[in-house]
This record gives C-alpha cells, structure tokens and sequence, in this order.
C-alpha cells in the first residue's frame, strides 16, 4: 500500500507540475484584450525617453599660491588646497540642486605659482574659454590686475582671498564681488562685541608685516565707529628672538602701559599673537587675530545645519573647513543659485540675478545672504571664536540699522568710496 500511495502522489504531483507550468508562462505573458469585435493583440509598450542632456554651466577658479613662514609651536600649516577644496565642494553641492533643473557645473581651476604672471595666465584662459564666472583666490593686486583683464571681457570675479578693504572701497571694480569678509568686517564684528561688553579701552600690539598694519587701521577705525578707545599702540617685532623662549619677558614687557581693558593684537602672519595670552603685563582678555578673534568660519561652527557642511567638507578634503575655504565655496554655490534659479544655464541671465538686489542664498547661518549693491560685498554674520568655541556671532543685539543689521558690519553705502558700482 505506502509502495502504491507513494506512486500515486508522485502521478498527483507530476500532473500538477505539467498543469502549472502553462499558468505561469500566461501569468508573465502580456495579457489579451477581448472587445466585442474579438481578441486583440497585446499593446505595444510605450518608447523609452532618454534623459535630456544637462546644460553645462562652468565656474573657473584662479589662485596665486603664496609663500608662507613655517608655523611656530609646531601649529598645522595652512594647507595649500585651502580654497581650491571649498570650491570642490560647491560643484557638488550645486550639481546635487542643478540636476533637477538640468543643469551640470563644472570647476575648471588654475594655480599659479609665486613669482609667475598671473595676469598673463588668466589672458590665456579668458582667450581660450570665454568664461563667465571666475572664483579668484589670490591678494589684493593680483585681483585688480585680473580684473583689468575681466571688465574687457565681461567676467564676473568673485573674491574669496583678500580681505583688503581697499578693494570694497576706492580700488572697487564693477562686476567684482566678494565672498570673503573686509577686514573691517572682521574689526567691527569684534568692536561691537567689546563695546557689548563694555571693554571699552584697548591696548593694540602690531606686528611688522603690511597685513597687520591694514588690521590695526581696520581696527582703530572700527573702534571710533562704535565708542571705543585706544588708548595705546605698540609695535612689536619677533624677528631675532625665539618668541617661545622668551614670550614671558618680552610680552610682558610690551603689555605694559595706559590702563587697558583688553590687550587686542594685529598678527595676520601668527608670528607671535597665539603667545600672548597669560603674557600680558596685566591680567586681561586678548583679542584680534589671535585670542578671541573675529572669523567667517571655524571648526566649532555647528548651528543652523552647519555640521552637514562641516561634515560634507571634512568627507572631501579629510581636513576642517577654514574660512578661505568657505569663501570660495559660498563663491560658487552663489553661482549656482543663482542659476538654479533662473533655471538657465544663460551666463547672461545668471550675471543679472547675481548682481541684482533681488538675489538672495543660503550658507549655513541663520539669515538670507546677499551683496551689497554699493561695493559687491557678501553680507553675512561674523562668529567671534575662541579656537574651540563660538562665544558670540555679530550683527550684535542692540546694533541696529535702518535696512539690516548685518550692514553695520563693513562699510555701509554713505561710508564707501566706490564709484564703479553706484549702487
């Protein structure tokens, strides 16, 4: 009987076997529609579309390499893709928003190296491509003597290396923009916060370099802009000395002087700004460009989504984001709002929105950015950071404006010098 049983399941199974497989061909098959005229043969399925091409939008990125000391107290070095990282990072960013409006940018950079013609270098690209749209990374001759070369041609220049203020004041350009604070930015941002504070009087220690002249006059005046006084300056120059040898004595000895709330320092070269802290004569907060300083951006920058950035940075260049670096990525992902915006990959059409009063775009810190119509200047909050920390972000409460705070940092349209943009 099991032998007989056995043979009948394995009959029952092989039928049913044979059964299903027709079903299953059927049910993958495409179906028959019956009408009352009979069967009809199955629908042809729609043509497959192919994606519409992207419109290229390029961005080009020009940057001097500049020489720089070697670090004292065994400090990283400034990194030499710093900017060209932060413009990387923008064609990604702008690319992730273009494809949806079929739109594709692309970064075309160009170094030069010291003591190289970089006028020459930028002839050569302008002859050779005709671009619209270039992110400049270099000081502040090198950007006038591109941007002789620009206004022949129409380009758009968008600083992202010099904070001089020269160049949103009497040596301004039309169709040149800045996406890197002045220095008087920077000094007023830190100004209002010592005036917050009321830290009223400030003893100022200048270095020897041309930079750090220009950020103790950017200074002096930011503290006549908002009631502060100097009430001392002192040169000091490290050169001769092992600054970290002999920091106690010798900043001590300069510290000392008219009584002071604060000791603020001019060092843009860092040759001895980060020993001054704890090495003044009196025991008083440090700030400038070492100590409490006033900066565009910094490592602890955290608030308003800025981590994501911070992070997408960090993924990209396995460093942290300095300020040039963000500069020269606001400098491009404002090109690439704006032409999401229009829609267009139209240089033309990107260039009037760009330098229009209209624009505005996002970067990460809690309000609209846009430039100032009078100098080309980026608005934007300045965080006041010690290195691990941001104790404040200016504009400041109580610092008001008849149009925005934010244009009582940096020259305001009665205060500039600019007659090329006469916005």
């Amino acid at each position: 009987m099991r032998g007989e049983g056995s043979g009948l399941a394995r009959a029952f199974a092989l039928a049913a076997a044979c059964f299903a497989a027709p079903l299953a061909q059927q049910a993958h098959a495409a179906p028959v529609v019956v009408t009352q005229a009979g069967p009809q043969a199955p629908a042809e399925p729609p043509p497959v579309r192919k994606p519409r091409p992207l419109a290229s939008v390029p961005i080009h990125y020009v940057e001097r390499r500049v020489e720089r000391p070697t670090p004292l107290n065994n400090e990283d070095p400034i990194p030499d893709d710093e900017g060209l990282r932060g413009a990387e990072l923008g064609i990604q960013d702008s690319n992730a928003a273009g494809r949806f409006v079929g739109l594709k940018f692309e970064l075309k950079p160009t170094v030069v190296e010291p003591g190289s013609d970089i006028a020459a270098a930028f002839s050569e690209i302008v002859e050779r491509e005709r671009p619209a749209f270039v992110v400049v990374n270099a000081p502040a001759d090198d950007v006038l003597a591109l941007s002789v070369v620009a206004a022949k041609s129409g380009v758009v220049l968008i600083n992202a290396g010099s904070a001089d203020v020269r160049l949103r004041d009497a040596d301004c350009r039309a169709a040149l923009l800045h996406t890197l604070p002045s220095r008087d930015m920077l000094t007023d941002a830190l100004t209002q916060f010592l005036a917050f504070k009321r830290w009223g009087r400030i003893l100022l220690v200048v270095g020897p370099q041309p930079a750090d002249r220009l950020y103790a006059d950017a200074l002096k005046a930011s503290a006549k802009k908002f009631g502060l006084r100097i009430v001392e300056e002192k040169a000091f120059d490290p050169a001769g000395a092992d600054i970290r040898d002999s920091a106690t004595d010798e900043l001590t000895l300069t510290t000392r002087g008219a009584e002071h709330d604060v000791v603020a320092i001019a060092d843009e070269a860092d040759a001895f700004g980060f020993s001054l802290p704890y090495n003044t004569a009196s025991a008083r907060p440090v700030v400038g460009t070492q100590g409490l300083s006033p900066v565009a951006w910094g490592k602890p920058v955290e608030s308003w989504a800025a981590v994501q950035l911070q992070g997408r940075f960090k993924a990209l260049a396995k460093r942290t984001m300095r300020p040039i670096d963000y500069a020269a990525w606001m400098a491009v992902h404002a090109v690439g709002e704006a032409a999401v915006q229009t829609r267009s990959a139209d240089a033309s059409a990107i260039k009037t929105l760009l330098l229009s009063d209209r624009f505005e775009v996002g970067g990460f810190k809690g309000r609209a950015l846009s430039f100032r119509a009078w100098n080309g200047q980026l608005r934007q909050p300045i965080y006041l950071m010690w290195p691990e920390a941001v104790i404040a972000t200016a504009p400041l409460e109580g610092f008001l404006h008849q149009s925005t705070e934010l244009d009582t940092l940096g020259l305001d349209r009665t205060e500039t010098r600019c007659a090329a943009m006469r916005g």
